[in-house]
């Protein structure tokens, strides 16, 4: 009678061995969060499907523009050369910042769906580890992909230029820092569509949403303006996050220009704005997912 329940106790034992172990497993770093996010990450197909979309765009565009573009002698100028290189490798940016919308939403809502997000939350019961090493890992996967297929694309076209006469002189911070500003643009796009996703907790409602804010929504406030004649709705364009976001992006020349009604924003301006629209979504994501059932 006593092996049975010597069998018993090393049962009971060994589960309360597991039990131990997993307590102990639960408790994440965040850099383990982070590695594990990161796995997660690119280990799906829309990942690298999106990020080939962006790469495709960003060095296509560019490299396109740069064979059939013959600058003018206006365009040759300093000012004109800077401006000509900015404009046809940033033009893609609009295309990039859809892609990225989806794929924001994707990455926090495909976890939803299949069931995933109750193993994430398993291993980081306070949620919000896992949340912002899940932020991380798609803002600096967007930044890098994004900024190593500008400077693909930027190589590229200004050789094809140089060979037309156009000097454009790259070490100018008219010029770098709208190229970096592209990059930085369609990441904070990312940031804002994960926030949206993890809100709404939807794929289709969250790229709905994200769509809806970067197409619809400005065309809808602009015909509003127009036909109502309510100018105040202009300056609450300038605070969308595609119209502030723009502002990262566009080459200024430095040159003054005449004054303008309304409100106006610069590269610092819009980036500030855009940054506070991510931080403000995500906030309230972040805190709504911590108190809801998965």
């Amino acid at each position: 009678m006593s092996a049975p329940k010597h069998t018993d106790e090393r049962a009971v034992d060994q589960h309360r061995h597991r039990d131990d172990t997993a307590a102990q497993d639960v408790h994440l770093g965040f850099s383990r969060l982070v590695r594990g996010e990161w796995i997660k990450f690119w280990s799906i197909r829309s990942t690298f499907w999106c990020f080939a979309i962006i790469a495709l765009l960003t060095i296509g565009l560019a490299v396109l523009l740069g064979a059939v573009s013959e600058p003018t002698d206006q365009e040759a100028a300093a000012t004109g050369a800077n401006a000509m290189i900015v404009g046809m490798n940033t033009i893609s940016v609009y295309l990039s910042a859809l892609v990225v919308g989806v794929l924001g939403v994707l990455i926090i809502t495909g976890e939803y769906a299949t069931g995933q997000i109750r193993s994430t939350f398993t291993a980081d019961p306070g949620r919000l580890g896992a949340l912002l090493a899940k932020a991380t890992v798609l803002a600096v996967s967007t930044f890098v992909v994004s900024a190593v297929a500008t400077g693909i694309g930027v190589a590229a076209s200004t050789g094809m230029q140089v060979g037309k006469g156009l000097e454009p002189d790259m070490a100018d911070p008219a010029v770098w820092m709208p190229l970096l500003g592209a990059s930085v643009y369609v990441t904070l796009l990312a940031l804002l569509a994960f926030g949206i996703g993890l809100l709404v907790r939807s794929s289709a409602g969250g790229i709905a949403i994200t769509l809806g804010i970067l197409l619809v929504l400005p065309v809808v406030i602009g015909l509003v303006s127009s036909i109502g004649g309510l100018g105040w709705l202009a300056d609450v364009m300038a605070f969308l996050p595609d119209a502030a976001g723009s502002h990262l992006f566009q080459f200024d020349s430095g040159a003054a220009t005449p004054p303008q009604d309304g409100v106006v924003l610069n590269g610092w301006s819009g980036a500030g704005v855009l940054l506070a629209e991510v931080l403000a979504v995500n906030a309230v994501a972040m805190t709504v997912a911590r108190r809801r059932d998965v």
